[in-house]
């Protein structure tokens, strides 16, 4: 157990459904032959999401001041006590409000600070509202802008991920007007060297990265854009001048089912929605029938971290918050990803690599 990476897990907007999908994950036993798992979070709040997805008799609270006061037993929920929401009703279940929102942003700011002290191996967030840390003052526009600004990385990315599909972004929560602005030899080669980087540390040996164009037909040789013409192929020319495998430009309406057939290892899309949508039509499953979800599979990765950030691929899902019937699949793919990479940090450090400071949690 000791040699199993520690991972912070971020309980999400109070208000959503991150809290009772945690309660779920937390019922899945396996997780605890990964990891040794810590929600960041309120224990009121999360005893209360036990309460609605009716696993009381399988998962209890326990609420810790410290890491090392966390026991790590199955059945057991640790819950590093923030001290911020004492009675659930104060977070508004189903809305988007200020207290909700402080409460997820510090939920945050915690967990990163923990893996920065090397007090956790890995950070999981489950999701956030931006419009209520926004209302609650922190003007971010999402997790990866948070991590990037507390940690004071400036070259980092997104990567989404469903099984071996991956996809990467040179822009993400900005407007589609700026989005193109932003398509710049300098950025997108920036992102063929992270997703170049990352398919290594994942044990592809040469990743063969495709980047995705952003006009239709890939502006059709400058009739419908110039932007592969002069930003997008330029880069991919210098990625293959330093020995990556870089493909492209390619025509985005038939890239992702290229790569879906095995032809690509990653994608580099130019903006959120081109590279958002194809995960999302892979991961996301609806049942027509029951009505109800399948499944919500799928991860977002911030790479260029100091540290590890994995994520759930869906939002807070206000609209069934208390409920009881919020997926846990995504979490689970992103706890099992983040306890995969924690553990490849691990023995890269203890075998020479890196800063050789691997934590120490004994």
């Amino acid at each position: 157990m000791k040699k199993l990476p520690i991972l912070a897990i971020t309980a999400g907007d109070p208000a959503g459904s991150g809290p009772e999908i945690t309660a779920k994950a937390f019922t899945h036993h396996d997780i605890y032959r990964i990891c040794r798992p810590l929600v960041i979070g309120d224990p009121a709040v999360m005893e209360q999401a036990i309460g609605f997805t009716g696993l009381e008799r399988k998962v209890k609270v326990r609420g810790v001041n410290k890491v090392s006061e966390a026991s790590f037993e199955p059945g057991v929920m640790d819950v590093y006590d923030m001290h911020l929401i004492a009675d659930p009703a104060e977070a508004g279940l189903g809305t988007i409000n200020p207290t909700a929102g402080e409460a997820a942003f510090q939920y945050v700011v915690k967990a990163i600070d923990l893996a920065v002290k090397k007090e956790v191996d890995g950070t999981i967030t489950n999701a956030i509202s931006k419009e209520a840390i926004n209302m609650a003052g922190h003007h971010y526009s999402g997790h990866t802008e948070i991590y990037a600004d507390y940690t004071k990385t400036k070259k980092y990315c997104m990567m989404l991920a469903h099984e071996d599909f991956r996809v990467t972004h040179v822009s993400t929560h900005v407007s589609l007007r700026e989005a193109c602005d932003r398509c710049k030899k300098e950025r997108i080669l920036d992102v063929i060297e992270m997703s170049h980087q990352v398919c290594r540390d994942l044990g592809i040996e040469n990743p063969r990265v495709a980047v995705a164009g952003l006009n239709p037909h890939c502006g059709e040789h400058g009739m419908f854009g110039t932007e592969e013409i002069q930003e997008i192929a330029p880069a991919i020319e210098e990625a293959k001048k330093k020995g990556i495998h870089a493909i492209g430009p390619c025509p985005p309406d038939t890239v992702f089912s290229q790569a879906i057939g095995g032809w690509y290892d990653i994608v580099v899309c130019q903006f959120h929605d081109q590279g958002h949508i194809p995960t999302k039509v892979q991961g996301f499953v609806y049942n027509r029938e029951l009505q109800r979800w399948n499944a919500v599979a799928g991860i977002n990765i911030t790479l260029g971290l100091p540290i590890i950030r994995v994520s759930v691929d869906h939002g807070t899902a206000f609209d069934h918050a208390g409920k009881g019937d919020a997926n846990e699949l995504s979490l689970l793919n992103s706890i099992e990803y983040g306890a995969k990479m924690a553990d490849s940090r691990r023995k890269k450090q203890e075998g020479g690599g890196g800063d050789g400071q691997a934590p120490d949690h004994s």
